[in-house]
């Protein structure tokens, strides 16, 4: 059926008229293209039980599918986020309701009232164009019949048609004096939205006051956009709303949203009136074959050569209260939202039909309540307001940290661009850092050495012949010439003077003040590709070191003083053609460290104690600028010892013991702390198969975060009564679940008038990764000079 709405003027006094026909269709179809749809006979009504956490298929009942007009808005997401319309009232200005309908059982609400011919009953026995109105709006959710989009909501029915106008051939006539009554009625008795679901001429002044005073009580009014598009002489523009939306529209300050009408394949209705001028407030819902037609509290069944039939309607009379249960579901869900917030995120949500963007045919496009209810522009914490863009990464951890990035779990209440409050899973935003490629690190870049000096003053520079090792994350092992690497392991450049008998100090430039210490100590150590020694390993990349130490020898210890200043690097991309992640250096850190050493006969030891002061990171991990973050302090112990046991064999051990706090501040809780460390055990045998050659075998662990994490003070609950969120302590384990162990096999020596070497190596949970495929394979370099 359709409704079929015009104007007309009785006694001077201006009127809306509704004439409403109802035919039963035959299962092939009308002259009017709109067919009959089979339905099996209802089952009886059991009280419903709703999930208390209701998921999709929570909903995807029968009862659901039969009301096609709440599948083709997509109202599942807003109902699975809790909102049903309980509480809301949604005002209806039509020809009455049938209040013995169970689906309006206890929510029709006490201020509803005949505004237009005296102490009638709201049951009208000559049109059920209002009860369908109100089914579509607000059915129940009970297992029977059909569901309406506000399931829950209160329903304020003012019956304005006037007395006896219904029994004539016109159908019914509704005075405008009515129908301002009822406005204001509705609005009054706390109406959150009202549907006008009438047509006709421009309205009189008395509605466009009501309609002025709705919009100012923050009231949300929907109207019809009229059915005249298809009739052979229509009685309006067919290319504009009716002019009773029109005029509605103009008078609503930005509250009003003009309702037309689509079909199953969300093409405009045939019948329905265009946006035209109006298209920035026009907004389509199903319009077409919305089921049913009630008798008592079930849809009406007929049977037709034994099959069951029920009687569907069209018409924008039933796109309208679709929208109006929208908006009772979004100011129940949001009740922040003001009436003009409410029309605006309906009308941007909407999904775009025709021409791309708004257009004079279908205006905004189709009301979508899926997307009404996702959150809308950039999210900021409730609590202190700060924006987290959607596509930014919450944050970057380090290599000691491993997989737990991946693992992190945490969430907050966060508010969307309307203010709404929505609890957001971060924990997927949290990146890890990328496994290293330490081999290519090694190998790939070719370099040049330089080293010269003697006892009182020493040089070394290693010029890499490239800049991909510069964009690496590894800032692989540059080497100064093989002995070098062998005594102190120096990464880059330093200059080494001897200032007093007993004292000596060391410049490094992009090289840790750790390769200084050892330089200075004079410690000798076996070196590796792939196994790292726990000294001078933080558990992240670093670049732009510059370091100084200073070593003064009293009596039979040695105290060393050393200092530098570096940038943490955090992950940004991938090289183009290359497996070599990026990195950006731009937190700034410094170090300082006391060590001292001894030997006791053969035996070499060191002690050491370092403070690192991170501007920005923690531990090298990297927050997203809205959590506040204020870096960390981090004490590291360490201890090393190196046994020559036999000529020609020298047995080694070190230990990394790191203890980090975050500084709290922002979001940042206080006790944010990490338990971290790192061990190397090696043994070396020079002279193996020449003079000058070495094979040595390492097992090793890079650092890693043993235990601990951050806490991070969030919001964790939101309160729209006082507009304020309630926070709460949120940890995030920083522990990986893998475990990195390395074992290398390394030979070095003089080979065809060059330096060769050879490494055999396995890592076991490479990047302390549980999941990482295990690492293993053998590297061979041969270099000679011309």
């Amino acid at each position: 059926m359709r409704a079929a709405l015009s104007v007309t003027t009785r006694g001077g006094l201006r009127s809306v008229a509704a004439a409403l026909s109802l035919a039963l269709l035959a299962a092939c179809g009308d002259s009017g293209g709109v067919s009959s749809t089979p339905a099996p006979t209802p089952a009886p009504t059991p009280t419903p039980t709703p999930s208390p956490t209701p998921t999709p298929s929570t909903f995807d009942t029968s009862e659901y599918r039969r009301s096609n007009g709440t599948v083709s808005d997509n109202a599942i997401p807003g109902w699975t986020l809790g909102a049903s319309g309980k509480g809301v009232a949604i005002g209806i200005i039509d020809s009455g309701i049938d209040t013995s309908n169970s689906e309006f059982a206890g929510r029709i609400a006490a201020g509803s009232a005949d505004v237009a011919g005296g102490n009638r009953s709201l049951t009208n026995a000559d049109s059920d164009h209002g009860t369908l109105v109100a089914l579509v709006a607000a059915a129940a959710r009970n297992n029977s019949g059909v569901m309406g989009v506000a399931y829950e909501a209160d329903i304020l029915m003012m019956r304005a048609d006037s007395p006896g106008s219904c029994t004539s051939a016109d159908g019914c006539a509704f005075f405008g004096n009515a129908i301002a009554s009822g406005i204001d009625r509705a609005v009054q008795s706390g109406a959150k939205v009202i549907n006008i679901s009438l047509g006709g001429s421009p309205p009189g002044a008395s509605v466009r006051g009501a309609i002025g005073r709705a919009a100012n009580a923050g009231v949300v009014v929907v109207v019809s956009a009229g059915n005249d598009a298809d009739s052979p002489t229509p009685s309006q523009d067919p290319t504009l709303p009716d002019p009773f939306a029109v005029g509605i529209r103009g008078a609503g300050n930005g509250n009003v949203i003009i309702a037309g009408s689509v079909n199953s394949n969300n093409v405009l209705s045939d019948f329905a009136n265009r946006a035209g001028s109006e298209a920035s407030w026009y907004l389509s819902a199903l319009g077409e074959r919305i089921c049913c037609v009630y008798e008592g509290s079930t849809p009406k069944i007929t049977v037709q050569n034994g099959q069951n039939f029920v009687t569907v309607v069209s018409g924008t009379s039933f796109s309208a209260p679709q929208i109006a249960g929208a908006v009772a579901l979004l100011r129940q869900a949001f009740p922040n939202l003001t009436a003009v917030q409410a029309v605006d995120l309906l009308l941007s949500s909407a999904k775009d039909l025709g021409p791309a963007g708004i257009d004079a045919t279908y205006g905004r496009g189709l009301l979508d309540i899926g997307k009404a209810f996702a959150p809308q522009g950039t999210l900021s914490f409730a609590s202190t307001l700060v924006p987290l863009p959607s596509g930014d990464t919450l944050g970057v951890t380090s290599a000691a940290m491993g997989d737990a990035g991946r693992l992190a779990s945490l969430s907050a209440v966060m508010l969307d661009s309307y203010q709404r409050a929505y609890r957001i899973d971060l924990g997927g935003r949290m990146q890890s850092a990328p496994l290293d490629n330490r081999l290519a690190a090694s190998l790939l870049a070719p370099m040049d050495d330089v080293a010269s000096g003697n006892d009182n003053l020493s040089l070394g520079f290693s010029l890499a012949r490239t800049g991909l090792l510069d964009a690496s994350p590894w800032q692989g092992k540059l080497r100064l010439s093989r002995g070098d690497a062998e005594v102190a392991r120096v990464l880059a450049g330093r200059v080494v003077a001897r200032i007093a008998p007993h004292t000596r100090i060391a410049f490094g430039f992009a090289q840790g003040a750790d390769g200084l210490i050892a330089q200075v100590q004079g410690h000798s150590e076996p070196a590796f590709l792939i196994a790292r020694s726990p000294m001078g390993d933080f558990g992240f990349a670093r670049s732009g070191e510059a370091s100084v130490a200073l070593r003064q020898q009293l009596g039979k210890w040695g105290l060393s003083l050393s200092a530098e200043s570096a940038r943490s690097a955090t992950v940004s991309g991938q090289l183009a053609g290359t497996n070599l992640y990026q990195r950006h250096y731009r937190d700034g850190m410094t170090r300082i460290a006391i060590a001292a050493d001894r030997h006791f006969g053969a035996l070499e030891t060191g002690l050491a104690a370092s403070w690192l002061a991170e501007d920005r990171t923690v531990l090298g991990a990297r927050l997203h600028d809205s959590f506040g973050a204020g870096g960390a302090d981090s004490v590291f112990l360490d201890a090393t010892a190196a046994w020559p046991f036999a000529p020609g064999w020298r047995l080694g051990a070190a230990w990394r013991q790191g203890f980090t706090h975050a500084r709290s501040g922002g979001l940042i809780a206080s006790r944010s702390r990490l338990n971290s460390n790192a061990w190397s055990v090696d043994v070396a045998r020079q002279g193996v198969f020449a003079r000058g050659d070495s094979l040595a075998l390492r097992l090793a662990q890079p650092l890693r975060v043993q235990s601990g994490g951050i806490n991070f003070d969030l919001p964790m609950a939101y309160s729209y009564d006082t507009l304020s969120a309630t926070n709460g302590i949120s940890v995030v384990n920083l522990s990986p679940s893998g475990r990195e162990i390395d074992g290398e096999l390394a030979w070095r020596g003089l080979l065809w008038g060059g330096g060769a070497s050879a490494s055999l190596f396995y890592r076991h949970n490479p990047g302390h990764f549980a999941r990482a495929a295990d690492d293993k394979g053998v590297a061979m370099s041969w270099r000679t000079g011309f």
